[in-house]
């Protein structure tokens, strides 16, 4: 009878699993730069005359009252608010330059800004492709089994709720979104609000769990991202609303421009550039106007249209590229960043997935991108995830930290006195070097899941690829890992105060592999 896939990777985990790790979130990018430092100024120049001679769509509304108070021409026949280079100037003076997004535990802090790295879920995917191999519509206890697996995982170093509940109504959603991450895992969590006026509840869920408001104040355990922008250069009243709310309760958001070069911004790459960064620039404007020095993380997700479809791409050298950039623009402007990577156009874990997710993630991380959402677990253009996905891409980001991490270069990594040793009085080799052995664990990254057997060992242990082994990884860890996130004291008070609809029976592992991935 074949081995069971992944044994081999199971046994190397166990002899390692205590090491130190070589890939720590939070390292320090920025070594590559896709402009020139010129050029990043051209960019800003060009965004304030946008912002100044073509303006932002606000429709009539408190938002748009804040920025006329503030000094903004406002063409009301159109709609339009225009915002003077001085605005800008006196947002970037009070702009906060460092977001603490914390964990429940001080280990799975985020401290973005500079160009410190993360790399994380995120997104709202609608259909989930199981372990059977099969796709249904995502539900809500997905948020809470995929965080458990998230938990587990090293190298995926925040949550973002990444599945719509599509078995609730939205006046539900919000509340029970966040409390099936919260449940479900140690590491920050982030989500949109669907309603303004939930917003006050997310805040006093926060709190409970915290510890109080003072506790959550020094320490927030969640954030909100907010897609206040229809691009090109409109504001959505909506979710502005969700914002003003998110500023008034002092939860920390992003605010999130997406636009697909060639189809909602110029197919010139360095248009694209221009157009979000004014976006963006007017976001900034107004929260300051707001609350100066509020927990502001910038939102860049640009991506393209291919132009022979018009469809959405996300794998591309171009996506690849433009977030790089907006890590860069970014880090000129001393703003903390949320971007992107990660974003496989393919349907299924396979070569172009591997292909497209490395592309996309190591150039965001190499430019320094503080917050990487997608980087786990997404297929089909942001539409679907799958379970053994997030197994696979931890070892992709795993590499992806260890190129970030870079090259030590001292007296003792250069190892003069190494060679001189192994030439002249040693077996002529370094396997057996005091140095080799003291560095094993520190210099080297080794993959999880990865496969470096020979090919002898290979088809002896069955002869399973990639997927299979990430199946059977995600299968032991979903069935053993059941995080006891909330004391039943604390879980029984959330449930009375708030609508939760995920069953206990849920989150227990009695029954699991019956109704869930049988």
């Amino acid at each position: 009878m074949a081995r069971r896939p992944g044994r081999r990777n199971r046994e190397n985990q166990k002899t390692s699993e205590n090491k130190p790790s070589v890939a720590p979130a939070g390292a320090m990018g920025g070594r590559y730069k896709p402009l020139l430092d010129q050029e990043v100024d051209r960019i800003f120049e060009a965004a304030l005359i946008v912002l100044e001679r073509t303006g932002i769509e606000v429709m009539e509304s408190p938002c748009r009252e804040t920025f006329r108070k503030a000094g903004c021409r406002v063409d009301r026949d159109i709609n339009r608010v225009f915002i003077p280079p001085e605005l800008v100037e006196k947002a970037m003076s009070t702009m906060a330059h460092e977001v603490l997004l914390a964990g429940r535990t001080p280990e799975h802090d985020l401290h973005l800004g500079s160009a410190r790295v993360y790399m994380g879920t995120g997104g709202q995917a609608v259909k989930m492709l199981d372990l059977n191999g099969n796709v249904r519509e995502t539900i809500t206890s997905d948020n809470y089994h995929i965080g458990r697996l998230v938990d587990k995982l090293d190298n995926i170093h925040f949550y973002m709720r990444p599945v719509v509940c599509r078995d609730l109504e939205n006046e539900d959603i919000d509340v029970n979104q966040f409390y099936a991450c919260l449940a479900a895992t140690n590491k920050h969590v982030m989500a949109n609000s669907y309603l303004p006026e939930r917003v006050k509840d997310l805040r006093t869920m926060a709190n409970i769990i915290s510890g109080g408001v003072e506790a959550f104040n020094k320490r927030p355990i969640i954030s909100f991202t907010a897609c206040w922008t229809v691009s090109p250069l409109r504001y959505a009243m909506e979710t502005v609303e969700v914002l003003d709310q998110a500023i008034e309760h002092d939860i920390p958001v992003v605010i999130s421009s997406a636009p697909q070069a060639g189809a909602t911004s110029p197919a010139a790459l360095a248009g694209t550039l221009v157009q979000l960064l004014a976006e963006q620039l007017s976001g900034i404007v107004y929260v300051n106007l707001i609350k100066p020095g509020f927990p502001l993380i910038m939102g860049c997700v640009p991506a393209q249209a291919d132009l022979r479809t018009g469809a959405f791409t996300g794998g591309s050298g171009e996506f690849s590229l433009l977030n790089a950039a907006c890590a860069q623009i970014s880090q000129h402007l001393r703003i903390p960043i949320y971007n992107s990577s990660g974003i496989s156009d393919s349907k299924v874990p396979d070569a172009q997935a591997g292909a497209e997710k490395s592309l996309t993630g190591l150039a965001a991380a190499l430019a320094g991108s503080n917050y990487i959402h997608h980087s786990a677990g997404f297929l089909e253009s942001l539409l679907t995830v799958a379970y053994e996905q997030y197994v696979i891409d931890n070892d992709i980001n795993g590499a992806i930290m260890r190129m970030v991490r870079g090259i030590e270069v001292n007296d003792q990594t250069l190892s003069v006195d190494v060679i001189h040793d192994v030439c002249t009085d040693g077996p002529n080799h370094f396997l057996g070097h005091e140095q080799t052995l003291n560095l094993m664990n520190t210099e080297y990254l080794y993959p999880q899941l990865m496969d470096r057997a020979t090919r002898d060992d290979w088809e002896a242990s069955g002869e399973f690829d990639l997927r299979q082994t990430a199946i059977v990884q995600a299968k032991e860890l979903l069935g053993n890992h059941w995080p006891k996130i909330f004391t039943d004291e604390l879980d029984n008070d959330l449930r009375k105060r708030f609508n939760i609809v995920l069953p206990k029976s849920e989150m227990q592992p009695d029954g699991f592999w019956d109704r869930f991935i049988s």
